[in-house]
């Protein structure tokens, strides 16, 4: 089915084992000192072992510490860091894996240089820019975003690259070639992009210089031209070097663009450049433009501009930006592109590769675009994931078969009791999954609805059940007599949050819904609890539509919300958490006017940065009016009461949703306790985590059991 994407192919004289390639992304895993420990060779060798045909390992510093970006940035700056690299390029290429590094100087970006006090090296000094980025952090995220800001000694200053500090750079550059040649690696990428001193130079709103290095595009390119060249002489001519580039600086007055990259990869190429790999970058001041460049939120984004400069070359192209395995299939047979990128999937699911040789698309664990991975690099932590509980800790967290397997009993099927399952099942227990309602998925189905990426990660966790041989029982509410009947060994709880009424006067009115409302209304799954919410035509609607099976499939959810939904024009909801945010979108989205009220100062805290960052654009993009530091005292038939600072206000409203109140629900885990079952909690049930609490709280409870 994959007969392109999982075909040999070559990078100078590299042959690659199939076409896939993980990007390269900083991670924060190596040691504070730069060497590669423990850590960072146990993330890369998951990822070798599931199959790729190259690691590009990502953001190796050149002049480490000085050009640095990250705190626990892996340094190929002098021989002291051999050791680590040698043994990394060892444990992947142990597994049949090609291994790449990729050099940077994070130049203008260097936060370690303004940690350290030292100038940050620039081809000109840039315009000082906006900060729409900190607006929507809580204060804890905030101290953490601006750590390196605020150490002693700490300043922002700096140095125009003279002709010296040039020659000192492209000899770091042909430097760490050679060492990482010497180390084992298969060739090395210069990361000429994304706002770094290569792609500085590049980039003409930023190179603003009047001699050789400056002006014309074939001057921007020069520094770039020269490194390669350097790279060639000093690590050989049969070493393949190649460059990521952009194709496009997004919300840049008079950044690059792609008639630019196409010359500049023409010139790359003449100047010995093996292959390209064609990436993006945005205006960095503002959040929501991370999503666009270079983690592209469209799938497919980049494609047109590897096209355009695919069409203008005779060496390999390498395309990234969330491309699907189908579409890079199809990608690959136009010969649009010669190799494929994938970063977030292969965090998500190091096996990616591996599944689709065998026939095991339905295994492949989805990335669900949540953006939690890099959102932690942002607050200075190491990347996570939140549907994989392994990423970042392969070190320290191996499944191993259960020393006595046992009869375990999940009591919920949403993510956390079904992962709980998943991972039992893998070390052997006899597992047995109780869900009260007619199907898995809990409260996330509904979430799926509104947040499609969702409904790939319950279909799978659902798969996974199956294969595993879980004796699922659906329909199944567990109390004292269903305990005792199945007499578990163990007990998981994974029952999910308690949602408890809002003390509003005027809640109990017909327009006005809580979630398990809502979501009943909207899914047919409790028809009786929403009965006084509707009229007798818009029950028998939805009837007809649970008799179709619509209500129990999201994409048909989702195509008929736009023809109809049992809600007003005006709709307002309070609560600006993850669940409200969410919902005000897919709402704006089927014109709707929606208001979010929130109590608290910031929305969407429980959204990772940059997903937040992403949804507070969109909702402002549709016209979303978001309320904070608010409280809502009275709901009336037409209006909402509204309290701030003292001061009343009332907003017209047709329909209001009630979306906040989430508590943890002990209650099931209290009465397994007092019949004498080992009990433990996962999930919601304990505190709500959402989906990345769920599979990371489930998966430490079945590797204990």
């Amino acid at each position: 089915m994959y007969k392109n994407l999982l075909s040999s192919g070559k990078i100078g004289q590299l042959e690659l084992r199939n076409r896939i390639v993980m990007t390269p992304m900083g991670t924060n895993l190596s040691e504070a000192s730069g060497h590669c420990g423990e850590r960072i060779q146990a993330y890369y060798e998951a990822r070798a072992q599931g199959g790729a045909g190259m690691l590009i390992v990502g953001v190796a510093s050149i002049a480490w510490p000085s050009g640095a970006c990250n705190p626990n940035q892996v340094a190929i700056s002098s021989d002291e860091f051999l050791p680590g690299l040698r043994e990394l390029a060892s444990r992947i290429k142990l597994h049949g894996c090609r291994a790449a590094i990729q050099l940077q100087h994070a130049g203008k970006v260097a936060v370690c240089d303004i940690a350290a006090g030292r100038p940050m090296l620039v081809p000109s000094i840039p315009d000082k820019s906006r900060d729409e980025m900190s607006a929507a952090l809580t204060s804890v995220e905030m101290s953490a975003f601006v750590k390196s800001y605020s150490k002693k000694g700490a300043k922002v200053e700096y140095k125009v690259a003279d002709h010296d500090d040039i020659r000192e750079l492209i000899e770091h550059f042909a430097e760490a070639a050679e060492r990482a040649r010497r180390a084992g690696f298969d060739g090395v990428e210069l990361h000429a992009g994304h706002g770094y001193i290569l792609s500085e130079f590049l980039s003409p709103s930023i190179n603003r210089r009047n001699d050789e290095y400056g002006g014309c595009l074939e001057n921007r390119a020069r520094l770039l031209v020269d490194v390669i060249e350097a790279v060639k002489i000093r690590a050989g001519s049969d070493f393949p070097v190649w460059c990521r580039i952009d194709a496009l600086e997004y919300r840049v007055d008079g950044g690059i663009c792609l008639a630019d990259a196409v010359e500049t990869a023409v010139l790359a190429e003449a100047a010995g450049a093996d292959a390209i790999h064609v990436s993006a970058y945005a205006n960095p001041s503002s959040g929501a433009a991370f999503t666009e460049a270079p983690l592209v939120h469209h799938s497919g984004g980049y494609l047109p501009f590897t096209a355009a400069i695919k069409a203008r070359l005779r060496i390999p192209v390498i395309a990234v930006g969330r491309i699907e395995p189908e579409v890079a299939e199809q990608v690959l047979a136009r010969g649009d592109a010669d190799f494929i990128a994938m970063g977030r999937k292969l965090l998500a699911d190091p096996q990616l590769p591996n599944k689709l040789m065998h026939g095991q698309q339905e295994s492949i664990r989805p990335c669900i675009y949540c953006y939690t991975c890099v959102s932690r690099i942002f607050v200075s932590d190491h990347v996570h994931c939140a549907v994989n509980a392994r990423t970042g800790y392969e070190h320290e967290i191996v499944l191993l078969p259960a020393l006595q397997p046992r009869h375990v009993l999940v009591i919920g099927g949403g993510p956390a009791g079904m992962e709980t399952a998943r991972v039992a099942a893998l070390r052997g227990h006899r597992v047995t999954l109780a869900e009260q309602s007619a199907d898995l998925g809990g409260t996330v189905f509904f979430s799926s609805i509104v947040y499609p990426e969702n409904g790939k990660l319950i279909d799978y966790l659902a798969e996974q059940v199956r294969q595993l041989g879980v004796d699922v029982r659906l329909g199944t509410t567990v109390d004292r007599g269903c305990l005792r009947a199945l007499a578990p060994d163990v007990v998981v709880v994974a029952t999910g949050a308690r949602r408890d009424a809002l003390p509003i006067p005027g809640a109990e009115q017909a327009h006005v819904l809580s979630g398990d409302q809502l979501r009943a209304l909207m899914t047919g799954s409790d028809p009786a609890a929403v009965r006084d919410k509707l009229r007798s035509w818009q029950i028998a609607l939805l009837s007809v539509a649970g008799l179709l099976g619509i209500t129990k499939n999201a994409y048909w959810l989702r195509r008929l919300s736009y023809l109809w939904m049992p809600l007003g024009k005006r709709v307002s909801i309070v609560g600006g958490g993850l669940v409200g945010l969410e919902l005000a979108e897919f709402l704006a989205e089927r014109g709707r006017d929606v208001t979010v009220v929130e109590a608290g100062e910031k929305f969407g805290t429980e959204l990772a940065i940059v997903r937040r960052w992403r949804v507070l654009e969109d909702l402002q993009q549709l016209g979303v009016v978001l309320i904070n530091r608010t409280d809502v005292s009275c709901i009336k038939e037409r209006s909402l009461t509204l309290v701030c600072d003292g001061d009343e206000v009332e907003i017209e409203t047709d329909t209001v949703i009630l979306a906040s109140g989430a508590t943890g629900d002990l209650s099931l885990a209290e009465l397994s306790q007092r019949l004498g079952f080992e009990t433990h909690v996962a999930g919601d049930c304990d505190g709500v985590g959402y989906i990345e609490g769920a599979i990371h709280s489930a998966h430490a409870v079945a590797r204990s059991l």
